[in-house]
């Protein structure tokens, strides 16, 4: 009998399962898209970023070639060519092939130009070598010539040139003319190279004497890398394919792994829509599971039962959204770009590369989010006796009993503990970890939030009995609340922790531009620099008043890391100085070289005010003292600031690429930029601060496009909980609203009752939302934000955005329960109150 017993509760179990699919598809169909929305943007984002990257790194092995070892310039000023020999003949090394690499720009496009020894590069890098074509296109000309230039299809396509044809390229402020002599073959399509003989190149773009890197070819790889450190000055670094990899990830790392963590927020939010969606199945399904638990089955059975719902909803859900997000990065390369607007990766293209291992990883993700969703709620109903759930009327909570609030108060301040931790390699890890247990823990206080901020109006006496029931509904069911609030409350918290954020941070911009672009023009000189005769006919023209002609490079400081950004340019007072916004600083002793690092470069290598710090620069490494450490936004890798007088006397350079111009009284900026016209070269862009303001914002509003994207799906997703979840709530209550309505409660009056409670709902929602959305907000701007990216900023309270979603939320929860209510009440009473069974 025992057997035929758990045979039947089986089978009626299946049955259950089975009718609840069939009777409520909408559900099961809202919690899959939610599962699909979090997989799909978090696999989006993630192939978009791991596309970017392959083809970041194919750029650069495009770029160097097939080289072992590169032998790398740390500046734009190249390193002394008398190191090639020296390199090519060193113990370890095979062959070595010098290379002069230059910023080009042709006729109607740029491209990077390369001097080659053609024969060195042979037997080195052969995919730079051009060769001749044949056929229509032929033009007779010999790639070994002095003025013979071979292009990358994709350089032939920026220039508009075809072999054959004879074009003028400019670089390093000079121009040459060259014919096409043929194509090369072994760059990989979107990449603009061109190649010229490397004689020409030092001899007509003024390099003579500099190299920019050699490629070296091995045959004793470890013999190689033990001796080739100690003949290289100063200018030069080594580099390995390896090395170039990391400086890549490097470049965009952080980025890339807070636009996951983001993207994953919908996976999350999602998670709770099942929770709450699961939930409210449960506790409508109680009286039923007791019952089959009376024939036999055991609590295990319940779980596997709704368990199996939510594999399910997960595997649905995840397969419609691995397909959605493949579909998702093609949109968002071709409208973003590699990058998703950051900045990062320019130039080439960029073409999703499938990973099938990314594909898995977030198919179990969102499966394991269905099911934890359903287990939760599923273990919660398997517990309850079947005596006691015969007769519950759907809260697992009995109202008089005290709400817990020890596990939420054990998540925050566990939370806030970890988040004083310090950054994993780079990475904030901590700081993500931190926000998880915040917001679980906020989330598990919700029970406790109801019943606190009721309890003042549970004496009352309130003047409208349906406002009175609907108060003591909510106060009453605190885990019914819960259920309805813990995706508002999840999705609020995350949107309003964003928008916080991304205020704060565009704020902190947008102030920092004011104050340092404080001159009234700017020039910037775009593939070339200004040399002192050019910037003495600047400085002569009628109405320049103050000028201060400034130098920026790239410093490579180590081969894994990107380069910092070394400022040479007036420093007079510092506490006056616009550009220097100081954060600390230290005296300099007599004798000392000063210089000022942004805040990032000081996080990054650890540059304190005070300290002394060795240099590249010059051919030998200089020390210098840290003067001060100064905020900076625009430089995420670091800059460098030094004196334009000791930047000359350590390099002799005396070219400089940027100026900064005060007009003299009376003349305006018009007038100004139309006498400067007659003396610029080409190349030299002009603008006035509004205009670099504006850009500058543009910028940024670009790179955070996608956090936008993932804000408003956030709040939709919630949105969209709320209406499923106090829809199903309500419908669930049929029977309590008929019982009402034999109390002689009107239909309107039970109407106005669930307005009042889905209103009082929203509000508690969103009060909650934007409460844990503050707190985890300060994790993002005072600990991943810094430690991702090296920026400190104060917090700017977005308040439109909090009014904005705290009214959308208390309305739409409002809407959705006034018209489930209609459909709800819509049955005779005593049909309401009627027993299934």
């Amino acid at each position: 009998m025992a057997e035929v017993g758990l045979l039947r509760s089986r089978l009626a179990l299946a049955w259950l399962v089975a009718g609840e699919w069939r009777w409520h598809p909408g559900r099961f169909a809202a919690t899959a898209i939610a599962i699909a929305v979090g997989v799909a943007l978090g696999f989006a984002v993630h192939l978009v970023n791991g596309s970017a990257l392959a083809s970041f790194e194919q750029a650069v092995s495009g770029v160097n070639g097939a080289a072992d070892i590169r032998v790398r310039a740390r500046t734009p000023l190249g390193f002394d060519e008398r190191l090639y020999p020296r390199v090519a003949i060193a113990n370890g090394v095979a062959d070595a092939s010098p290379v002069v690499s230059l910023s080009a720009r042709g006729a109607s496009g740029r491209f990077t130009l390369l001097g080659l020894d053609v024969i060195r590069a042979a037997a080195v890098t052969p995919s730079l070598i051009g060769t001749r074509p044949t056929g229509p296109d032929d033009g007779g000309n010999d790639v070994f010539a002095e003025e013979a230039l071979s292009l990358s299809r994709a350089a032939m396509t920026a220039t508009g040139a075809r072999v054959g044809q004879r074009i003028a390229v400019t670089a390093n402020r000079r121009t040459a003319s060259f014919v096409v002599a043929g194509v090369l073959p072994g760059v990989a399509d979107g990449q603009a190279i061109g190649t010229i003989d490397i004689a020409a190149a030092q001899w007509r773009f003024d390099r003579l004497g500099r190299l920019d890197r050699l490629d070296v070819k091995v045959d004793d790889r470890a013999a190689a890398e033990a001796v080739l450190p100690h003949l290289l000055g100063a200018d030069a670094v080594i580099a390995t394919g390896e090395s170039e990899a990391r400086q890549g990830d490097a470049l965009s790392r952080a980025y890339r792994v807070n636009l996951d963590m983001l993207a994953l927020v919908a996976l999350l939010t999602g998670g709770f829509l099942v929770f709450s969606a699961q939930s409210l199945s449960v506790a409508r399904r109680l009286r039923a599971f007791a019952l089959v638990r009376t024939l036999g089955l055991p609590q295990g059975g319940i779980v596997a039962a709704v368990a199996l719902e939510g594999a399910i909803i997960g595997v649905v859900g995840a397969a419609v959204g691995l397909a959605l997000g493949y579909a998702l990065a093609v949109a968002a390369l071709r409208l973003f770009g590699g990058d998703l607007g950051g900045g990062y990766f320019a130039g080439g293209t960029t073409r999703v590369v499938f990973q099938p291992l990314a594909a898995v990883s977030f198919f179990a993700l969102g499966l394991a989010a269905a099911m934890l969703g359903s287990v939760l709620p599923a273990r919660a109903a398997a517990r309850a006796a079947p005596a006691a759930a015969l007769k519950n009327a759907g809260d697992l909570l009995d109202p008089r009993a005290p709400v817990p609030w020890r596990p939420a108060l054990l998540l925050l301040v566990t939370g806030g503990a970890i988040a004083l931790l310090p950054a994993v390699a780079g990475l904030p890890v901590f700081g993500f970890v931190a926000m998880a247990l915040l917001l679980a823990g906020g989330v598990a206080g919700v029970p406790w939030l109801v019943r606190w901020l009721l309890s003042p109006w549970r004496t009352r006496d309130l003047a409208s009995v349906p406002r009175m029931l609907a108060l003591r509904h909510v106060r009453g069911a605190p885990g019914q609340a819960a259920i309805a609030l813990c995706g508002i409350v999840a999705s609020t918290a995350l949107m309003i922790a964003m928008a916080t954020m991304v205020t704060s941070f565009r704020g902190a911009v947008d102030s920092w531009l004011a104050q340092v672009l404080s001159a009234d023009l700017y020039l910037r000189a775009e593939g070339g620099d200004l040399d002192p005769a050019t910037q003495r006919r600047i400085a002569a023209v009628p109405g320049t008043g103050d000028i201060a002609f400034s130098r920026q490079l790239p410093l490579a400081i180590a081969a894994d890391r990107p380069a910092v950004t070394l400022i040479a340019r007036p420093v007079g007072d510092v506490a006056r100085d616009p550009l220097l916004v100081l954060i600390d600083r230290a005296p300099v002793p007599p004798g000392a070289t000063p210089i000022w690092v942004s805040e990032p470069a000081a996080r990054l290598y650890d540059w304190t005010p005070g300290r002394d710090v060795t240099l590249p620069l010059g051919g030998r490494a200089t020390t210098f003292r840290v003067a001060g450490v100064w905020r900076d936004y625009a430089r995420q890798q670091g800059a460098v600031v030094i004196r334009d007088s000791d930047y000359v006397r350590l390099t002799g350079d005396r070219a400089r690429d940027e100026a900064a111009i005060t007009l003299a009284p009376g003349i305006d900026a018009t007038t100004l930029r139309g006498r400067l016209s007659a003396v610029l070269p080409a190349g030299v862009s002009v603008a006035e601060p509004a205009t670099l303001r504006r850009f500058a914002l543009q910028l940024f509003d670009r790179s955070f496009a996608i956090t936008y994207v993932l804000e408003a799906v956030a709040i939709l997703v919630g949105l969209a909980g709320v209406a499923a979840t106090m829809s199903a709530q309500t419908i669930a209550r049929a029977k309590e609203f008929g019982m009402l309505r034999h109390l002689g409660l009107t239909r309107r009056q039970v109407t106005e009752m669930l307005a009042a409670e889905g209103a009082l709902l929203g509000l508690i929602g969103a009060v909650a939302g934007v409460a844990l959305g503050a707190l985890l907000g300060q994790v993002l701007i005072h600990v991943i934000n810094p430690q991702s990216f090296n920026w400190t900023m104060t917090t700017r309270w977005p308040l439109g955005t909090i009014i904005g979603v705290t009214a959308a939320l208390t309305g739409a929860a409002t809407l959705t329960a006034m018209i489930a209510g209609r459909r709800a009440t819509a049955t005779e009473a005593v049909s309401a109150v009627r027993e299934d069974w």
